[in-house]
C-alpha cells in the first residue's frame, strides 16, 4: 500500500462540509461524529473538524500574478482528470478564486491550477502537471 496523507482542517458547519465535500467534490464519507466527518479526497484522508473561529483564508501570497490564499490544500492530478474536474466544478456552479489556468508556462514546473472555497471559506488548490517528473522541477 501507499502511503496516504492525511489532513485535518476546521470548518464552521459540518452539514455543509457533507454537502460540498460529498456532493461537489465526490469525496465518499468515511467516519463521522457530532465534531467531525472524514473524507476520501482522492484516495487521502481529509478530516472536517468543527471549528468555526478557525476556518477560512488568513492571508495571501503573490505566485506568477496570482494572490494565492494561504493556507490551501489539494491534490496534484493527471491533466485529463484536472480538465474534467474543472469542467464538473464548473458545471456545479463552484465560483474560483483563481480560474482555471496554465501557471510557469514554458518553465521546469508549468502546471494547470485552480482555486476555490468550501462553505467555510477554507481555500482548495487542484493542480496538474503534464508529466509528474517535474512537479518538484527547479
Amino acid at each position: 500500500m501507499n502511503n496516504l496523507f492525511h489532513l485535518a482542517f476546521p470548518v464552521k458547519n459540518l452539514e455543509d462540509s457533507r454537502r460540498f465535500y460529498g456532493e461537489i467534490l465526490g469525496c465518499e464519507e468515511g467516519r463521522s461524529s457530532d465534531e467531525w466527518i472524514d473524507f476520501n479526497l482522492f484516495g487521502h484522508q481529509i478530516v472536517a473538524h468543527l471549528a468555526p473561529e478557525a476556518a477560512g483564508v488568513r492571508h495571501r501570497n503573490e505566485v506568477d500574478a496570482d494572490h494565492v490564499p494561504v493556507p490551501h490544500f489539494g491534490i496534484v492530478l493527471p491533466m485529463e482528470e484536472f480538465h474534467s474536474l474543472a469542467e464538473r466544478l464548473k458545471n456545479k456552479g463552484v465560483k474560483f478564486i483563481i480560474e482555471p489556468k496554465i501557471r510557469f508556462q514554458g518553465e521546469p514546473g508549468e502546471q494547470a491550477t485552480m482555486f476555490f472555497l468550501d462553505p467555510s471559506g477554507n481555500a482548495l488548490e487542484f493542480k496538474a502537471f503534464a508529466d509528474f517528473s517535474l512537479v518538484f522541477a527547479k
